[in-house]
């Protein structure tokens, strides 16, 4: 019978390990440290089970080298999570990205139909029931619900049913099978707890097992090892056992030996390292090692030559329903192969590497974690470097170890698949297991995934299914059937370049893989042409055609390119797309950035010229210009493109055209030189094209003379001096070849130099250097000669520039000074080899200095400056030189020469008289006199000559000058003074010296003091009276330095009365300054009640400030006056003050008489309303009262006159009133809320959580006689009086019985490393909030006395 597809899939896998493929990586260790005594597995049972062991990962990038051949039909294929609408191809841009990742369809899902069938088949005919567990080797076991086991060959058939339906009613469902390493020997555990073995040669029972382990428990797991007489068991008490099988005198027997047991924690899974055929040798496979998964941590133990606990690790804390996970594998790490254990619970897969040293020492490593954000079921490797996972929502995820890249997702719910939750709840034996292994079973699949040989089986309640990975063939023929080419050659090419993952098919050495890779590329191209022609839209928008061909065109281009197959893309591809109008225009325009990125440099002619014309007619100049320098023209029409060139200003691209494709290098520049030397010539200003073509002409002089090709690249080695003898004599010709009778000498260096002067110099300057470096390193004759020669050349050039320059009158001071400049930098040099006459530079210097010529001073003062500071001034004569910058005022060259001279006290008459740098002498003095590195013969003679233009520096910024003067000439402030003979300019100097000295006290980095005399402080008080005395006041408050005798009578001299009330009232004369400003304000009242007399008789004057504002003003002084002297003086005192300020405003009013001066009355009883306000806080009302009756304009009259003052004071005191009411009512209710909440908080029942005390664990009822006190805290937790004192948790405080503080909640907090929590009484939650009054209360029938601690606990 033939083989179907999916056995083929079983039978050709292979996991042999192929070491000539691994690459060399870097195996960077972090080793356990060894111990002197190893833990023993007890000693691991009894850790806590909240232990936590944090530590970090580290990658070795373990690679897989496996390489796997399936060949399978699929009978369904899911889509890989890389698929998706092609509409997020289309682009815009031109080229195309290669860097993106992309993986296709890595398993193959089939359906394994004869097993399925024979599933559904056995449950009708034979009551097999439904399936309960897998098992793969080289048979496929399935076990039923009624405890049969099916065995089928690899063809699918049915071989062997062993078991029955009685012997199921007895022992239950299959839970758990193995298979031994050589297909001889089936395990079978039920879930009734019994073992079965069977011969699968003949289907022989050959052992019964009933008393491996507890009874009354499922089997979970039962595996054999490497060792064919030795199997594991793990049951649902959590327990492992160790089953070794004998025969002794024709008996089969089984020793059972207990690894784990379940009352120290429970295991719910186990697996053994199980090594291929060709591992067998391997050093680690002695020790037989065995891990171990419970609910709080991972075992790996050594079950040979003796028993030994190898490495333990907790999970940390997880999700309690989460599943544990092992899985093993082995994996090439620096071309040696070690077993690495993956294993995981919840969303995190962390990795064990297990390796023998070269002294025999084991070492256990961590690796770098996996982190994928689901909960995982089960964990399978398919591969050394590929791990299957599958999540709580059937969801398989295919993810790639080294670069924990997620590959593909398949979504398996379709599967059905089956779960061992019954087994792991035990309910076939009355479910007497824990509450938490019962949790974890919910969502356990152990026994309905299986892996082998980089297969996976997935067992469902109908069906059974395979996955296995896809060779590369299969995964790019996946994408075409699709249609998704773009994604497939990408694919393609990460096959071809070797950054693919879970690779499978490609074998031989590199070269002959990516030859197989391109081949398949090349047929995908061919295949993506086609369609995109064919499916091309024949009618609609352009645009929309277009669009169609720039998805596929740039991708075409692009991997043409990066296979290397020019042909094909221009003799092949190119001619199926030259049919259509459209495709061919986008092709000719996606080749443009290759081109110019250097990537495509050869191009057919037929293309080349399709390419020129479609560009040109579509006017796109640039892009031809962009390909002409970029390609080999020697195949086009020189002349043609030349004059196309021309024609559209494509400049750069002539200029390449006669370089490369005639070696010609002189023409381009009579051609630019034709366009702008006639403008030049006749004085009128360029063009932005004609600038443009100058700048390029500079550009090219300077590649040419330094072998440079322009615009890019490097002109060929044989004709470099060829070229740059060419350029040197062009550029020096008398005359040009159509030149004219009017032509003068050396046209073309007159044009450069009129054209742009410095650039013209600097591309000389650069040729200079250049050459000077050649000559230097030159060591055959011919080069010698050949830039020699260029060096005369240089020396003409230079003559013929002085000779142009200097003797004609066209050039401005700049361009003769930029040349000499140049001369002077070269001549600096030590290795110059240029001559020039000192005679020339004297007229340049006579030329600059002309005292005559008043036009471009600043510029000709520039100029003659870069020159010196270049080293020109080697050049002149100092004195001579001197002279001439004094005449023509230039300040900057005499500052440059004094200070050569170390003459800087000379350099200030420099600043002084250079109108356009005065402002620059401070900063120059400071400097000079801070500094370090001038001697102190220099700072003195620069100190004098300051102070002896002390006056000027004055007059220029006083602020600066008393920064200077506090800082270098403290004690000079009274001579300074004294040579100032204006007053305005002693009191700003004066204003801006003590300004400074107040900075300095107020800044954030206090600096040395300058502390006047109080003689100054007065004369600067005294200047203030005459220029600014509404700034008086305020410097009498910010400064203390004055004496107040003396400032008193300066104010009185100068009648500045405010000032004089301040000095007064701080003086301690509180009665005296109020009469110097109710004087004050008599006269502005007297000058409002004359105004209005004046007004009536027809003399109004016009002031910025009104009478009635100045009064206004005035009377708030004084008020504030009387508020703040008020303080301190008793009731006659008072009245002393406010009734004369009173009568002061009520007498004008009885002289503003008439309608016309009802407003000014009105405004004066306001400002007595505010007077009578403000004195009621003093002065008793009565007597305010009293006064106003008294007083002769409120006095006589009715009543209604003086109702409105009443009542405004009326009015006044009851808002007082009120406001006072209204404070005390919110006081009290504050007052009561607060104590009613504490009287709940104190008098409320708390509610303990358990009924024993949380530190001795023990009732609280301890002995029906015991006197002990019970303390419960509004936490819940209870403890006894007794312990809660043993461990320090109760302190005595004042006025209170006890202070008590939750043990547990203290101790939980502290062990977060919380904040210290407080027993102060009232704030920490776990005290109490009413520790005065600690209630004590008789507990019914305890007897026991109970003490409520109440608090709000955290």
């Amino acid at each position: 019978m033939s083989e179907s597809p999916d056995t083929r899939s079983l039978v050709s896998a292979s996991s042999q390990l192929n070491l000539m493929e691994i690459d060399t990586i870097d195996d960077k260790e972090f080793d356990i440290p060894q111990v002197d005594t190893p833990p023993t597995l007890e000693s691991i049972l009894n850790e806590p089970e909240d232990e936590e062991e944090p530590f970090i990962l580290e990658d070795t990038c373990l690679l897989n080298t496996e390489n796997i051949d399936a060949h399978s039909c699929e009978t369904s294929s899911l889509a890989s999570s890389d698929s998706g609408d092609r509409t997020h191809l289309k682009r815009k841009r031109k080229t195309v990205e290669l860097s993106t990742t992309v993986h296709g369809s890595v398993l193959r899902h089939s359906i394994l139909k004869g097993i399925s069938a024979q599933i559904v088949s056995a449950a009708d005919k034979v009551d097999a029931g439904l399936p309960t567990a897998v098992t793969v080797s080289g048979v496929i076991v399935v076990g039923t619900s009624h405890g049969l086991a099916l065995v089928f060959d690899l063809n699918q058939a049915l071989r062997l049913c062993l078991g029955s339906t009685a012997t199921g009613a007895e022992y239950g469902a299959v839970s758990a099978l193995s298979i031994n390493h050589d297909c001889t020997r089936l395990l079978c555990g039920f879930a009734k707890g019994h073992i079965t073995m069977w011969d699968l040669a003949n289907g022989k029972l050959l052992r019964t097992i009933t008393d491996a382990h507890p009874p009354g428990t499922a089997i979970l797991h039962v595996k054999f090892t490497d060792d064919p007489t030795l199997a594991v068991c793990n049951d649902s008490g959590g327990s492992v056992f160790e089953l070794a099988f004998r025969r002794l005198m024709g008996m089969r027997t089984c020793e059972s030996r207990c690894l784990f047991s379940g009352s120290k924690g429970e295991v719910c899974n186990v697996e053994p390292l199980l090594t291929a055929p060709d591992l067998k040798d391997h050093p680690i496979t002695q020790y037989s090692l065995l891990a171990m998964a419970s609910l709080t941590k991972i075992l790996v133990i050594g079950l040979k030559p003796s028993l030994k606990v190898w490495m333990t690790f907790p999970y940390g804390k997880t999700d309690p329903t989460s599943v544990p996970q092992l899985a093993w594998q082995f994996v090439p790490v620096q071309k040696v192969v070690n077993p690495v254990l993956a294993f995981c619970r919840g969303d995190t897969v962390h990795f064990l590497l297990v390796k023998k040293d070269e002294t025999g020492t084991i070492h256990v490593i961590k690796q770098r974690q996996l982190q994928l954000n689901c909960d995982i079921i089960s964990l399978n490797w398919i591969n050394s470097r590929t791990l299957v996972v599958m999540d709580s929502g059937e969801k398989l995820r295919v993810v790639d170890r080294p670069s924990q890249e997620e590959l593909e997702s398949l979504d398996v719910a379709e599967v059905q698949l089956v779960y061992n939750s019954s087994h792991f709840k035990s309910l076939a034996t009355g479910g007497n297991v824990s509450q938490a292994l019962a949790l974890v079973g919910e969502k356990a699949c152990y026994q309905s995934v299986c892996s082998y040989t980089g297969q996976m089986v997935l067992l469902g309640t109908k069906s059974a299914h395979i996955l296995t990975l896809r060779n590369w063939r299969e995964r790019v023929d996946c994408l075409l059937k699709q249609e998704r080419f773009v994604e497939a050659l990408s694919l393609a090419w990460s096959f071809h370049e070797g950054t693919a993952k879970a690779v499978l098919g490609l074998f031989g050495d590199p070269a002959k893989r990516k030859g197989v890779v391109a081949d398949k590329m090349i047929e995908i191209l061919f295949q993506y042409v086609e369609r995109s022609v064919k499916k091309c839209p024949e009618h609609g928008k352009i645009q929309i055609m277009e669009q169609h061909f720039q998805d596929m065109v740039p991708v075409m281009v692009d991997y043409c390119l990066q296979l290397q197959r020019t042909d094909l893309l221009f003799n092949q591809l190119y001619t199926r797309l030259v049919e259509n109008c459209v495709a061919r225009g986008v092709f000719l325009e996606s080749l443009e950035p290759y081109i110019v990125s250097e990537r495509l440099g050869c191009v057919t002619a037929p293309v080349m010229r399709d390419l020129l014309t479609h560009l040109q007619d579509n006017n796109m100049m640039d892009s031809v210009e962009n390909c002409l320098i970029h390609l080999d023209i020697t195949s086009l029409d020189i002349q043609q493109v030349v004059q196309m060139c021309w024609d559209n200003q494509l400049y750069d691209a002539m200029i390449y055209v006669f370089n490369r494709g005639m070696n010609d290098y002189i023409t381009p520049m009579e051609k630019l030189f034709q366009v702008i030397g006639p403008p030049l010539r006749e004085g009128r200003a360029l063009t932005d094209e004609q600038v443009v073509m100058g700048n390029k002409l500079l550009v090219y002089i300077s590649c040419s003379l330094a072998g440079r090709a322009y615009p890019l690249g490097d002109i060929p080695e044989d004709l470099v001096s060829q070229v740059k003898n060419q350029v040197f004599e062009f550029l020096i010709r008398l005359h040009s070849a159509e030149a004219g009778q009017e032509e003068e000498l050396y046209p073309y260096i007159r044009t450069l130099v009129h054209f742009d002067t410095p650039e013209f110099l600097n591309v000389l300057a650069l040729v200079s250097t250049s050459l000077q470096t050649q000559l230097v390193s030159q060591h055959t004759l011919e080069d010698f000669k050949n830039d020699k020669q260029a060096l005369e050349y240089q020396q003409r050039i230079v003559d013929i520039l002085l000779k142009v320059m200097v003797e004609n009158s066209d050039f401005t001071p700049s361009q003769v000074g930029c040349l000499f400049t140049f001369l002077a930098r070269q001549l600096a040099k030590p290795d110059n080899t240029l001559f020039v006459n000192r005679k020339l530079f004297d007229q340049v210097l006579e030329f600059l200095c002309s005292p005559d010529d008043d036009t471009r001073h600043t510029e000709r003062q520039q100029v003659l400056l870069e020159l010196l500071q270049v080293g020109g001034v080697i050049q002149f004569d100092e004195g001579r030189l001197l002279g001439l910058a004094e005449k023509a005022e230039f300040y900057q060259i005499c500052e440059f020469l004094y200070e050569q001279n170390h003459l800087y006290d000379k350099i200030l008459d420099c600043y002084l008289r250079d109108p356009l740098r005065k402002e620059e002498i401070f900063n120059y003095i400071h400097n000079l006199l801070s500094m370090p590195g001038y001697s102190s013969e220099e700072k003195h003679c620069v100190w004098e000559k300051a102070l002896l233009h002390i006056a000027e520096l004055v007059t220029l910024d006083p602020a600066k000058s008393a920064d200077l003067v506090a800082m270098h000439f403290p004690e000079e402030v009274r001579p300074i003074i004294t040579r100032l003979q204006d007053d305005h300019l002693v009191f700003q100097f004066l204003r801006c010296l003590l300004d400074q000295s107040a900075t300095s006290r107020e800044g954030p980095h206090p600096q040395p003091l300058l502390r006047l005399s109080p003689d100054l402080h007065e004369l600067h008080i005294g200047l203030l009276c005459r220029f600014t005395p509404r700034q008086l006041t305020d410097f009498l408050k910010a400064s203390q330095d004055y004496r107040l005798e003396e400032a008193v009578q300066i104010t009185e001299q100068y009648q500045v009365h405010e000032a004089t009330s301040y000095l007064l009232e701080k003086k301690g004369d509180s009665h005296g300054a109020f009469q110097v400003l109710l004087k004050t304000l008599k006269d502005k009242l007297g000058a409002v009640t004359s105004e209005k007399r004046s007004e009536e008789e027809g003399e109004t004057g016009r002031e910025e400030e009104s009478p009635l504002q100045r009064v206004e003003g005035s009377l708030g002084d004084i008020i504030a006056l009387c508020h703040r002297s008020s303080q301190s003086l008793n009731q006659e005192q008072r009245g002393v003050l406010w009734f004369p300020l009173l009568e002061a405003m009520m007498s004008p009013q009885k002289l503003l008489k008439g309608p016309d001066t009802r407003t000014t009355s009105e405004v004066l009883k306001e400002l007595t309303m505010k007077v009578l306000n403000s004195m009621s806080s003093f002065i008793p009302l009565p007597a305010i009262i009293q006064r106003i009756l008294q007083d002769p304009v409120y006095g006589k009259g009715k009543l209604a006159e003086i109702q409105g003052l009443i009542l405004g004071m009326l009015e006044t005191f009851n808002y007082e009133q009120t406001l006072l009411e209204t404070t005390t009512s919110l006081l009290n209710h504050d007052l009561h809320w607060s104590l009613s909440h504490l009287r709940a908080a104190v008098s409320r029942g708390l509610h303990p959580r358990q009924d024993h005390c949380n530190i001795c664990l023990q009732q609280y009822r301890r002995r029906q006689d015991s006197p002990d006190d019970i303390i419960i805290f509004s936490c819940g937790h209870l403890y006894h009086c007794q312990c809660l004192q043993r461990k320090g948790s109760g302190h005595a405080e004042p006025r209170l019985l006890q202070v008590w503080s939750c043990y547990k909640c203290i101790s939980s907090q502290r062990g977060r490393g919380g904040d210290r929590v407080t027993t102060e009484t009232g704030r920490g939650r776990s005290t109490s909030l009413a520790q005065t009054n600690v209630m004590s209360r008789e507990a019914g029938e305890d007897g026991k006395k109970v003490r409520t601690v109440v608090g709000n606990l955290s």
